[in-house]
């Protein structure tokens, strides 16, 4: 462990500006971004008595090895390097107000000619109109459910929509009335846009208008005895009402806000916010964050503010922010937040009235939200710990594992094989680690061979990163100008270089003979301070190298537990990669061989006749329609796609290609293939 005043900075040279600094481990990987008014004042505060020192705060300064700054001109620079270093870097030790869930919004695809409501989650797209985000997606459906049948516009997929165009049906939503069916042509595109507009603007707030508007017209209906219309639009009111009741309004005066709140102890703290827009809570989110120092609720709001609204765009940050209190230099980040949005943004604590209110409700969320974890988070450490120390004894390890790397190989037959190596780290994932390998040497059915090869890459990356540290000087790589120094930290992104940590241990998918591939490379290597096991599917048997049979640990070890999960996300993984691959392979086109017909006349013939199958049964003149396509193209398109070329005057003149061309195979068959349903992007 690190001595903190072995890289204390010598007294006087660190300056009293205002700043933002890094603490980085031995390997120089950043683990702690921090920013100050006075750069000296509070970096001495790191080097002071250690008992003094909050527990978070005193395991970073331990854990660091040495601490750099830059100098900046005011506090709004400040907070804006600090965020680019926290997303950059992503620091162990830095609050995190981030979690592995994506939260859905409701979305208005503006931008298309025919707009459509649909769940999406994700990066926000421009031309996209977002409500949200919700907590579930469910709870957007129901809404969407109830509020089709006032504004029935279009939620069916491009491809549904479509079909339903080609076939000249609509589905079944436009059968039942909660789609006003512009695939069919029942109403314009401008008047499926109005529709679309009316959705939006109740989704808005703008609420009272449209029910005196509905009121208007079912009273009137019925004076003109239209009594089946009226007795439409009166559903469509009540329709409209429980919409509006599962909105509450909690801000009369139409106010977007987030409102956040915290509950917090020494180590971790627990924020909710909820996404008030058009006076109503459209949605909810919640983290648990820890907390590196001793830091205040007004530091904890700075944070929050910085990584939240720093990764969204301009629209989504609200005009009102209300918090449980200001950070010290609150001016500045409301400078931020509204040269982010493009407009005034307020950040303020609430003091009366309803805005008093709700934050009240928002801080009881919190607390129970923090309950629940410290319940959850017990339970979890224990089992984490348990077991770690079951792997440790069971493989006769002289520390636990706290880092574990497993690889798997996966193929079909031998084509398309990958490899994938995941990271857990204190029995957690650290999907950031994760790594996979494209199979270079071995296309057969041989999974020690590629094994032994994803090994070799990964823990010859690995010795070349010890040598370039100096660890090994003799297999250190030149430098590329006399007198430079190689680190082992990438210059340019300032991050540890690929594959420069080694696992404790490495667990690979499989039995005996993976074992004994994976020994071999780590043996040629000269890799003695790693662990090795492999776990096989059929029993769930442990396999140590050399040995003649397996370890059987009990079906209710936490460690074996571990150890499957590892193995099951290393599979997931690979399997993943292995599809992308054979994907892209499997789209190759029949027209990819022709010659003289590139990607942009390919792209070209498939937009003008939507598959392969229509422009198999096309003849040469109609394929010349195609803007670029000569008559001689187009004879060798059909040529390729049926071994013949069809003469409109006289008789099939057979074409002989050579063996392994194209006209000969299945394909010649004129069947339906993969290719037939190309999609062109």
């Amino acid at each position: 462990m690190p001595d903190p005043s072995t890289y204390r900075p010598a007294v006087g040279t660190i300056p009293e500006s205002p700043g933002v600094y890094r603490f980085r481990d031995p390997r120089g990987q950043v683990i702690y971004v921090g920013k100050a008014k006075s750069l000296r004042q509070r970096l001495n505060s790191y080097f002071a008595d250690p008992a003094g020192l909050h527990a978070r705060t005193y395991q970073m300064v331990t854990s660091a090895a040495s601490v750099d700054w830059v100098v900046v001109g005011t506090e709004v620079e400040a907070l804006q390097l600090e965020y680019s270093w926290i997303k950059e870097y992503d620091p162990r030790f830095n609050v995190r107000y981030r979690d592995d869930k994506s939260y859905p919004s409701l979305a208005v695809t503006l931008f298309e000619e025919y707009p459509r409501l649909q769940v999406m989650r994700g990066a926000k797209k421009k031309g996209v109109r977002y409500f949200g985000p919700y907590a579930h997606a469910w709870a957007i459906r129901e809404t969407l459910d109830l509020l089709l049948r006032v504004f029935p516009a279009r939620t069916c997929s491009a491809g549904v929509f479509k079909r339903a165009g080609q076939i000249g049906r609509p589905c079944l939503l436009g059968y039942i009335g909660k789609c006003s069916a512009p695939c069919v042509g029942r109403v314009s595109a401008d008047e499926h846009r109005a529709i679309v507009e009316d959705f939006c603007d109740f989704m808005a707030g703008k609420t009272d208008s449209m029910v005196r508007r509905l009121e208007k017209e079912m009273h009137q209906a019925a004076t003109e005895l239209e009594y089946e219309r009226a007795a439409r639009l009166r559903d469509d009111l009540g329709a409209l009402r429980r919409a509006m009741e599962k909105q509450a309004v909690v801000f009369g005066d139409g106010t977007d806000a987030d409102v956040v709140a915290f509950a917090e102890d020494e180590l971790e703290a627990a924020v909710q916010v909820f996404h008030v827009r058009g006076g109503r809570v459209r949605g909810q989110r919640g983290w648990v964050v820890e907390k590196v120092e001793d830091v205040t609720t007004g530091d904890l709001v700075e944070q929050f503010c910085l990584q939240v609204y720093g990764a969204e765009s301009g629209e989504s940050i609200p005009r009102e922010v209300l918090v449980p209190a200001l950070p010290t230099d609150a001016d500045a980040l409301t400078e931020l937040l509204s040269e982010a949005k493009g407009a005034r943004v307020s950040l303020r604590v609430p003091q009366r009235g309803d805005k008093k209110a709700l934050m009240e409700t928002v801080s009881r969320n919190a607390k129970q939200a923090f309950t629940q974890h410290k319940l959850k988070r017990a339970t979890d450490l224990t089992a984490r710990s348990r077991a770690l120390a079951e792997i440790q004894d069971a493989l006769g390890l002289d520390e636990a594992p706290l880092r574990i790397e497993c690889y798997d190989i996966s193929h079909v037959s031998g084509t398309d094989v990958v490899g994938s190596m995941v990271v857990f780290e204190d029995g957690l994932a650290r999907k950031s680690e994760y790594r996979r390998f494209a199979i270079r040497g071995h296309e057969g059915v041989d999974d020690t061979a590629s094994m032994a090869e994803v090994l070799r890459r990964r823990f010859s990356r690995y010795l070349d990163s010890r040598a370039a540290t100096g660890e090994v000087p003799e297999a250190a790589p030149e430098p590329d100008e006399p007198g430079q120094v190689r680190t082992a930290i990438d210059p340019t992104t300032g991050r540890p270089r690929k594959f420069a940590y080694p696992p404790n241990l490495v667990v690979v998918d499989g039995g005996a003979p993976q074992v004994a591939a994976a020994a071999r490379v780590m043996a040629e290597l000269g890799i003695v301070d790693v662990a090795l096991c492999g776990l096989a599917k059929r029993l769930e048997e442990v396999w140590l190298p050399g040995e003649d049979f397996p370890l059987v640990l009990p079906r209710t070890s936490e460690g074996l537990y571990l150890l499957q999960r590892v193995r099951d996300e290393a599979h997931r993984f690979a399997i993943t990669y292995h599809r992308e691959k054979r994907s892209k392979r499997m789209t190759a086109s029949e027209l990819d061989n022709i010659a003289g017909l590139g990607e942009g006349r390919r792209k070209a013939l498939l937009r003008h006749f939507g598959s392969l199958r229509k422009l198999r049964a096309a003849t040469p003149a109609e394929i010349t329609e195609v803007p670029g396509i000569g008559r001689r193209t187009a004879e060798a398109i059909v040529i390729a796609l049926h071994g013949q070329l069809a003469v409109p005057d006289g008789p099939q003149v057979p074409e002989t290609p050579a063996a392994g061309e194209a006209g000969t195979g299945p394909l010649a068959a004129g069947g339906d293939t993969v290719q037939d349903r190309i999609e062109v992007r």
